[in-house]
């Protein structure tokens, strides 16, 4: 993971809403922010606004952005809420997307990692 976010070589994807992304509140890990390097996606904008999967479609519109051959890796505080946008990626046809299930508390539980915060891509 340092490397993916120091080198570029992978699209890192933090799926936490959007003040934790930037690092505004955090209410369970002791750092706010996010991986440098990564992009916000909420989990939950995978799905429409009757609670149900969004279609193809609608996840390939999403992710327009990303390139089907990217490689991705999706986390989020712990590694939970960062599976919905895997599986929601890999329904988008995008085929090398990985979950960092240590996710944001294994990211800075390592003093050396470092901490971004406010918008990036």
């Amino acid at each position: 993971m340092q490397q993916a976010s120091a080198s570029g070589s992978a699209v890192l994807i933090d799926s936490r809403d959007a003040r934790r992304y930037a690092g505004l509140e955090e209410p369970i890990d002791a750092k706010a922010g996010h991986i440098p390097g990564a992009v916000n996606y909420f989990w939950k904008d995978v799905l429409g606004k009757d609670g149900r999967w969004s279609g193809v479609e609608a996840l390939e519109e999403r992710f327009v952005k990303l390139g089907k051959d990217d490689a991705i890796i999706v986390y989020c505080g712990s590694g939970v809420s960062a599976c919905p946008n895997v599986i929601a990626l890999e329904e988008a046809g995008f085929s090398n997307v990985k979950l960092y299930s240590g996710s944001w508390s294994d990211w800075i539980s390592y003093e050396e990692n470092t901490v971004a915060t406010g918008e990036e891509g």
